[in-house]
């Protein structure tokens, strides 16, 4: 552990003093900030209903429960609320983990956030992430991609704006989607983890590099046939786009201290070429009305206003957006015009021009330098407006280090803007000055870079893609020629809606015709037995038909909502309904299936792994025992019971044997369903676990939701403690 007097880098205060990025009256609030442990933060997720049940126990049972808590003499403060996230929907605690484990007020607080973040609907996450979905403003018709996404804090916040219309029981198929594109396949998988607390038809995961994200295309609309024109398709142009890019991640100090030690200034000079090319990417694949916003967790104006000002001066089309007036609670400060580069380790920051540097050196230095022109502020900073960008310091609102910038095109007055626009954005190949590709000195660059293990080619105008018209009966047949061999994830296939397996299926789960049969894809091998069925949007399946999965590298598309489940003995295999596919599903069940039953019941669900269905009282033991084995979907109405009240209707999935049944949902749920309604963690696997008192929870029992499915496998309750924000580069 790092001790508070050893948190000094005498270049990182010579640097950032030379920047002028801090008044000198408060260079010293600045670094005794940076020297201070970061807050715990969290934001409540999840549908509307649920996420205001979770925020007024936070209110009302949590703050008053923790606002007297004394501990080894010190008075230790409440959770406060962030007062600039909307709906007062985001929380902040400062606390040891010390008090966390043996506090007891703290430590059933502790327990109450584990695990309603196993469940998805808190979100562990530093409050500065928070900012760039905050003000990319997405709608759920949009086309969003999130060109470095992992670990997946921010793109669940994209998800859950794109799922603005979801209820707390159904998850609505919103008509956009979201693509979230991370270079590291490790880090790819990650982010389909993530996003399994928040099942979403319209959703895809990529694993490119963002700098070159290859043109995807779309079909085209019928042409008119009596003008003769050839068909041809589409490029898909996104209405918002996030670039949380890779950076140096000075401004996650007070979490990653060990930067106190390795900090020196080549690290953003490294990367300010790859920031830049990935922002020029996002400008050609932008619709004519859309936004995107740039963002990082460093505070060096080589990898922010730089990056900025590279971009626009590359791409006039685009200006900088003031957005100064949206979350007037924000402490912020507006961008620089001015900055120093270093060109050396020594914090040589004596060169006031690229030209001044460049003529210092001779042709082989030139050739092995990492600076570039765009590194010193151009001519024109003033006139390209950067003080509409946005620098978040950590002494103003107790948070970590932060910069955000929107840019939007600039309104055009030609009517042939789109077509100008689709073209521009077909040349893939970015234009970049011999100057600006400079190499990557990995040297003394923290550990985790965008992965190049693959060689990412884009596509461009010359690509022989088919549009697909006729989707609705549409299947890949045989095995596709791969545009990249190497890309080992399974193919796609759209089932057709009379497919016989997919038939049976929808007959067995009593699935009404409004099912959306036509957007149904398997990733099984050719030949291989059905095993589970994933769900789709149109544009989803539109996209996945028209592209070359291989080429897109595509590692998942839709949600998987139904699985086969192998059955006892002398019984066949049936498919049920996932605990996480339950809300897409659960709109197109025929109600007339679905059970009802009494909290007691629920409450015996929890309590045994296969309770039998003798074991339930009536009017739920006759129901139940008259039902054939297989999946089934059982309601708990919303109302007050003996122990607990139910805000809404709560549903689950069942399976039921010959003889007895179980809730099909993972323990962790379980555990977080009975915390939340009983007080208490009365399951099995508590029990099971050696505990010799159910732990209790002080949250009222007012809510319920539909929660995940059995075998979610999860982080640890210290894991939980430390967020999925920034962690510079490796993001």
């Amino acid at each position: 552990m790092l001790e508070k007097s050893d948190m000094k880098n005498e270049r990182f205060t010579s640097y950032y003093k030379a920047q002028h990025i801090i008044p000198e009256e408060e260079w010293d609030q600045f670094i005794e900030a940076l020297r201070r442990p970061l807050p715990t933060t969290f934001r409540i997720a999840g549908s509307r209903e649920i996420a205001q049940a979770l925020n007024d126990a936070i209110k009302k049972t949590y703050v008053p429960l923790l606002s007297d808590v004394v501990f080894e003499g010190d008075i230790v403060p409440p959770p406060s609320r962030i007062p600039w996230y909307p709906e007062d929907l985001a929380w902040q605690f400062n606390v040891s983990k010390k008090v966390l484990r043996k506090q007891q007020a703290f430590k059933k607080f502790h327990s109450f956030l584990v695990h309603e973040t196993e469940v998805g609907n808190i979100s562990r996450q530093e409050a500065v992430s928070m900012l760039p979905p905050l003000f990319l403003d997405v709608q759920p018709h949009h086309k969003v991609v999130d060109m470095c996404a992992a670990p997946g804090s921010k793109t669940a916040q994209l998800l859950e704006a794109l799922h603005a219309q979801d209820t707390a029981t159904a998850t609505s198929i919103p008509p956009g989607l979201l693509i979230a594109n991370d270079s590291d396949s490790k880090r790819a998988h990650l982010l389909i983890h993530q996003s399994a607390r928040l099942p979403s038809p319209a959703f895809m995961v990529t694993n490119l590099d963002a700098s070159i994200f290859p043109v995807l295309r779309l079909p085209a609309p019928t042409a008119d046939p009596r003008r003769g024109v050839k068909k041809s398709s589409n490029q898909l142009l996104f209405d918002r786009i996030l670039c949380d890019v890779p950076c140096s991640g000075d401004g996650t100090l007070r979490k990653n201290i060990g930067i106190w030690k390795r900090w020196q200034p080549m690290d953003g000079n490294g990367l300010h070429s790859l920031q830049t090319r990935i922002l020029q990417r996002a400008m050609r694949m932008l619709e004519p009305d859309g936004r995107i916003v740039y963002s990082t967790c460093s505070l060096n104006p080589v990898e922010n206003e730089a990056v900025i000002a590279a971009a626009l001066n590359s791409n006039p089309d685009f200006q900088l957006i003031d957005v100064s007036a949206q979350l007037p609670e924000l402490v912020r400060r507006p961008g620089i015009c001015s900055w120093a580069p270093t060109v050396n380790r020594t914090i040589n920051t004596t060169f006031k021009t690229w030209n001044a540097y460049n003529e210092t050196l001779t042709e082989e230095q030139r050739a092995d330098s990492k600076m570039s022109e765009t590194h010193w502020p151009p001519i024109n900073a003033e006139s390209l407006q950067l003080q509409h960008c946005m620098r978040i310091y950590p002494h103003l609102q107790d948070t970590g280090g932060f910069f955000v910038a929107v840019l939007e095109r600039k309104p055009r007055k030609s009517s042939h803007a789109s077509v100008a626009v689709k073209r521009d954005a077909e040349e893939a190949e970015i234009p970049v000055p011999e100057a600006k590709k400079v190499k990557l000195d990995l040297d003394g660059l923290p550990e985790s870079q965008p992965s190049a293990s693959f060689p990412p080619t884009p596509m461009s105008e010359d690509d022989n893609v088919q549009a697909v018209t006729d989707t609705k009966n549409t299947t890949f047949k045989g095995k596709p020629k791969l545009s990249d061999p190497s890309f080992k994830e399974m193919p796609y296939t759209f089932l057709k809606p009379n497919d016989p397996t997919l038939i049976s299926c929808i007959d067995q789960l009593n699935l009404t015709a409004s099912f959306p049969s036509s957007n149904i894809l398997v990733r099984n091998p050719e030949g291989d037995a059905v095993r589970s069925f994933y769900l789709t949007n149109d544009l989803v399946k539109s996209v996945v038909l028209n592209n070359d999965y291989t080429r897109m590298r595509l590692m998942t598309s839709g949600t998987k909502v139904i699985t086969k489940q192998e059955a006892g003995r002398g019984l066949e295999a049936q498919f049920r309904v996932l605990g996480e596919g339950l809300p897409v599903v659960l709109p197109y069940i025929d109600p007339s299936v679905i059970l009802d039953a009494e909290v007691a019941t629920l409450k015996t669900l929890l309590m045994t792994y296969y309770p039998l269905c003798a074991s339930f009282a009536d009017p739920f033991r006759s129901v139940i025992e008259n039902k054939s084995p297989g999946s089934h979907i059982v309601r708990f109405p919303a109302g007050q019971s003996n122990d607990s009240t139910l805000s809404h209707d709560l549903l689950l999935p069942l399976w039921k044997s010959n003889v007895s049944v179980t809730l099909m949902i993972d323990k962790k749920a379980k555990s977080a369903l009975s915390l939340r309604l009983f007080g208490e963690d009365i399951t099995t696997s508590a029990r099971d676990g050696g505990k010799k008192a159910p732990q209790t929870s002080q949250l009222p029992q007012n809510t319920g939701d539909v929660v995940p499915d059995e075998g979610a496998d999860n982080e640890d309750e210290d894991a939980i403690l430390e967020d999925e924000g920034d962690n510079g580069a490796e993001q």
